[in-house]
This record gives structure tokens, sequence and C-alpha cells, in this order.
């Protein structure tokens, strides 16, 4: 997968997010889960624009590590949203927000290899 594909895969999941966000029941609980998860959730999508846009190596593991914890933490909350039963969460979110993960921390560990020989 190139790195206009993965644009546009993080982008597309950041309107998954939106959309699903905007189903959320209008509680004061889920109002705060909701902007929690999307902020991560946009926040991977836009902070892989900046990794694309990297000047040098070291500044492209830099910022895919952001994206990392960004895809990590958007993994976490909709995890807790399922777990605790707050609303349902459709799993092809999960599966993709887990995908989307280990595509991004397998990019940094084999830059971060590169980098190291």
């Amino acid at each position: 997968m190139n790195s206009s594909e993965l644009r546009y895969r993080t982008k597309k999941f950041s309107i998954k997010i939106i959309a699903y966000v905007g189903k959320m029941p209008n509680t004061s609980l889920c109002q705060v889960l909701a902007r929690q998860l999307l902020r991560s959730a946009t926040s991977v999508a836009a902070n892989y624009r900046a990794v694309c846009r990297s000047r040098s190596r070291a500044e492209f593991i830099a910022k895919i590590s952001i994206v990392v914890e960004e895809a990590d933490k958007t993994l976490f909350w909709l995890e807790l949203i399922q777990e605790s039963n707050v609303s349902l969460v459709d799993q092809s979110l999960i599966a993709e927000a887990g995908e989307i993960l280990s595509i991004m921390a397998s990019s940094r560990k084999t830059a971060q290899q590169s980098l190291n020989h």
C-alpha cells in the first residue's frame, strides 16, 4: 500500500468515525467519549498527511510515532465504548483501527531499522 492509498484510507476511516460519533446517544458521558474518539481518529489522518511531507528519515520516524500513538488511542476509545456498553460499536471500526495501527507501527519499525543500519 503506497502513501496515497494510506492517506485515502486514514481519511476514509476518519469520515466513518465522524458518522459513528454522530449516531452515538446524546448523553454527557457519550459526548465526552465521542470527543476523545473523534480527536484521536481524525488526528491519525491529519498526522499521516504530515508524515508524507517528512524531509528526513528522522522526521518521518518522529511524525509516524505520533500517528501510531493516535491510532492506538483510537483503538482504545473504541474498545472502551464497546466494553462499557455505552454505545454499540461496529466491529469493522475496531478492525480498521487495529489494521491502521499495525501498518503504521510496522512502517515505523522499518524506518527505525534502516536508520540504525
